[in-house]
């Protein structure tokens, strides 16, 4: 297929090139709101052009679009991007994102980058339990989101190869402002937004916003889970040669992190059959509960510490910016810096195990023994027939963590000057510039594990368990201070920082419809810090004992705690270098058509994913990487396609072909392989208007094979877990003056739960169909009502098995069930 695809691409000529424009709120045009004019384009290029004069692939939304996505989180509105695969349904953030097939071995966006008005929002965005998604929140705020897949992103940012979603801000280009109060019609959440922007003077203007809301949340917990809000303002003064703004935001919001959660599971593993369990849906429960609002740990100097589950995820952002464009002897020197202070925690509830209450595993002292509550209002009472608890008769042991995010603060700055001059008959640009980042990973990671019984409703207790001989083996439900009771893994606290500076260049030559070009980024990493942990090894401490309830004795429960070697630090103390390069050509064959053609060398480097590793990782015994190749991972892609725009539709099109290592933590384990891939395919997406009607959608086409696997050899030729062969979405819409009603429709095919084909059961495809009508009641006041899963699909992201089970007691990922929303927008 790849030698097939290489003599379409390279007969298709290209262009790529910076900065996103200034005017950010201007009217944007996007995939769903059909346009012939011309649509400047900015992120991940030198300069803003035009997409059909630019040789890259890239997709836009506009702000008017996205409420009718029926999207509860940014991972909900990103699906409707093409190529990009989004693993949701985790909550607000921690969601999983690649693009075009590139590995997505463990959680959050390795190699694409979430970006927030031209800047990172986090320079990694797979840092482990606190990816990028979760310190932005989409609001009124948002003028557009703009999308690059592949191409310049390679060398126009950093650590994003794979490519680059920009969410911009308004900056009250347009005079007026909103206020919107929405609720969860059949779930408990409440939310007032606004916004407003103008001008001051001629010179001067404005725009700020934000929202609060609260409450339980799109998922039975049994508590308010969802509390906080979000307040962004920016300052614009327009010189006569160019423009300086001053921005700010402030983020502190709370809301759920929504696991894996138990499932029946039958049939055979190309035609599994999947049910809810007795007093539990998979759609619309997860294992938070009123009943179990905290677990005790040890924190950083080993002392008790008693976290909240309520808090799930707490982001907490303070940001301020500085961005200018200046026009200087025939130059266009932009600059754009931004310091953040990002701190917070991030807790979740994970299955270990789910097993039948009469057949208790041997890690809990197995044989004969009674169960009690431990919490809830039966607490203390005993549990006489395990086997019908609940009318499903399982018990969950689950782990409990918690990242403590004592900083993620990041300082990242963009300086770049462009210039043109007329060179024979055609356009020359050349553009320079240095970008520096500063990234803190100062966490500390607390772990607990504990039983609880299998209800629905945000009603789960914790369980006790007595052996036969009368020997507690739980202690207020705990089975250990530690990850499963077992060992220290994962008792981990980080001290690290990541600095980066990388000049780019790109010249770009266009004449009469041609336009070829590229670009060179030459990255420079240095990595300082110092880690501690009880599975570093060489000696440090592991398991050990600590008496919580200060009762003078240490039970089963208390033996098992997990503590940080204090005094035993390990060294970080690494750098890295590699540089990035790409190009490609673009040929207008005429006013609605160009085609282009592009190849890219990219990198990402390795974050806090490859610390902790006594094989392809670092030492913990100098800090020095153990292999030169372990401190980044190549990307290299060839690309090529068309795109076509008239009045009332749009079509683009475009092939790939990428080759990508990957060095990473392999999700549901401990082991760190390196890995190599490819993945080729196709993205197309489209636009049509026809009157009142109109659709917008795209469909991807990918094949990703593993092509080779240091830890286990035999996944060679596999194809990577939950990768699908077919993506697609698609927005239909009818709008007449009295009312705007439509779907959005997300589908993928089915794929391997796991990377072991020959073995791995088969994850379902799913058609998820979202529903949206709005209602202008007055020339200023509309009313909306939009559906998620509107026929409440049972749908999974992800399968733990690897097979049928034979007890048929299986758990994943699933999809939120139906929700129900409603909305008042007042403009003004």
């Amino acid at each position: 297929m790849s030698a097939a695809l290489l003599p379409f691409l390279m007969v298709m000529p290209a262009h790529a090139e910076t900065i996103r424009h200034e005017a950010a709120d201007a009217p944007v045009k996007t995939a769903g709101a059909t346009a012939h004019r011309e649509k400047v384009f900015s992120t991940g290029v030198a300069k803003g052009r035009d997409l059909l004069d630019s040789a890259i692939s890239a997709s836009s939304l506009g702000g008017d679009v996205v409420p009718k996505l029926s999207a509860r989180s940014l991972a909900d509105v990103l699906r409707n991007v093409p190529g990009i695969r989004t693993e949701g349904s985790f909550g607000d953030g921690n969601s999983n994102y690649t693009i075009r097939g590139l590995p997505l071995t463990s959680g959050g966006s390795k190699f694409m980058q979430i970006q927030e008005d031209g800047l990172p929002v986090l320079e990694f965005g797979d840092l482990f339990n606190a990816s990028s998604d979760t310190f932005i929140r989409y609001d009124q705020n948002i003028g557009s989101i703009e999308a690059v897949r592949g191409g310049s992103a390679s060398t126009f940012a950093s650590n994003s190869p794979g490519g680059v979603i920009n969410l911009i801000s308004k900056t009250g280009e347009e005079e007026g402002g909103a206020i919107e109060v929405s609720t969860g019609v059949d779930y408990g959440e409440k939310r007032l937004d606004f916004e407003y922007g103008g001008k001051m003077t001629d010179t001067l203007r404005y725009h700020f916003g934000g929202f609060y809301r609260s409450g339980e949340g799109v998922r039975n917990i049994g508590f308010n889970g969802v509390k906080g809000g979000q307040l962004k303002f920016n300052v614009t003064k327009t010189l006569p040669n160019g423009y300086i703004r001053l921005s700010g935001k402030y983020l502190d919001d709370r809301s759920p992190w929504y696991f894996t959660v138990p499932v029946k599971i039958s049939g055979t593993p190309d035609k599994p059959t999947f049910e809810n369990f007795n007093n539990f849906d998979v759609r619309q429960d997860t294992l938070l509960s009123r009943n179990i609002p905290t677990f005790t740990s040890l924190d950083r100097n080993n002392l008790p510490s008693v976290v909240s589950t309520s808090n799930g995820m707490h982001a907490k952002v303070k940001s301020i910016g500085l961005e200018a464009q200046f026009d200087i002897a025939g130059w266009t020197i932009t600059e754009r810096g931004r310091i953040s202070g990002i701190g917070g925690s991030i807790g979740r509830a994970q299955i270990s195990n789910v097993f039948a209450g009469n057949a208790l595993p041997a890690t809990l002292g197995a044989g004969a023994g009674t169960l009690t509550y431990a919490s809830g209002p039966l607490r203390g009472q005993t549990i006489t027939n395990p086997a019908s608890l609940n009318g499903n008769g399982l018990i969950v042991q689950t782990l409990a963590n918690r990242l403590d995010i004592k900083s993620l603060n990041y300082f990242a700055n963009d300086l770049r000057a462009t210039r043109s001059w007329n060179v024979g008959e055609g356009s020359l640009t050349l553009t320079g510039g240095v970008y520096h980042s500063s990234q803190d990973v100062d966490t500390d990671w607390y772990y607990e594990t504990y039983n609880q019984d299998l209800l629905g409703d945000g009603r789960s207790s914790l369980i006790d368990f007595t052996n036969a001989a009368g020997v507690a083996q739980t202690q207020d439900g705990v089975t250990g201070y530690s990850l499963n009771g077992a060992s220290g893994l994962y008792r981990r606290a980080y001290d690290v920082n990541y600095d980066i500076t990388a000049p780019f260049a790109s010249a770009n030559y266009k004449i009469g419809k041609l336009a070829i070009g590229g670009s060179l980024r030459y990255d420079l990493g240095q990595v300082r810090g110092q880690l501690y942990g009880s599975d570093l090894g060489g000696g440090r401490v592991g398991l050990g004992s600590y008496d919580f309830n200060s009762d003078g004795k240490i039970s089963v429960a208390e033996a098992k705690t997990a503590f940080l070697p204090t005094g035993s630090p390990a060294p970080v103390h690494y750098d890295y270098k590699y540089v990035s390069y790409s190009a490609g050509a673009n040929y207008r064959v005429a006013e609605p058509l160009s085609v282009f053609a592009r190849y890219s060398r990219g990198a990402r480097a390795g974050a806090d994913k490859i610390l902790f590793s006594s094989t392809t990782g670092v030492s913990s015994v100098t800090g020095d990487l153990l292999s030169k190749g372990t401190g980044y991972d190549l990307v290299k892609q060839l690309e090529g396609g068309f795109k076509f725009r008239k009045a009332d539709m749009t079509l683009n099109a475009t092939a790939f072909l990428a080759n990508t290592e990957d060095t990473n933590i392999q999700s549901g384990g401990g082991a760190q392989p390196e890995r190599k891939y490819r993945s080729y395919g196709a993205e197309i997406e489209a636009s049509v208007r026809k009157g009142p009607f109109s659709v917008f959608g795209s469909m991807t086409y990918t094949h990703a094979e593993i092509l080779s696997d240091t830890a286990n050899p035999v996944l060679a030729g596999m194809t990577p877990r939950r990768q699908p062969k077919f993506i697609f979405s698609a927005t239909p819409q009818f709008e007449t003056k009295y009312a705007t009603v439509g779907a959005n429709i997300i589908a993928n095919t089915w794929s391997y739960s796991h990377d072991n084909n020959q073995t791995a059961l088969h994850q379902p495809g799913y058609v998820i169909v979202g529903a949206f009508a709005q209602v202008p009641v007055t020339e200023n006041l509309q009313v909306m009502v939009n559906v998620n899963n509107l026929f409440n699909k049972m749908a999974f992201y992800e399968l733990n098995q690897t097979a049928i089970p034979a007890n048929g007691i299986g758990w994943g990922r699933a999809f939120n069930g139906r929700t129900i929303s409603a909305s008042a927008r007042l403009s003004f």
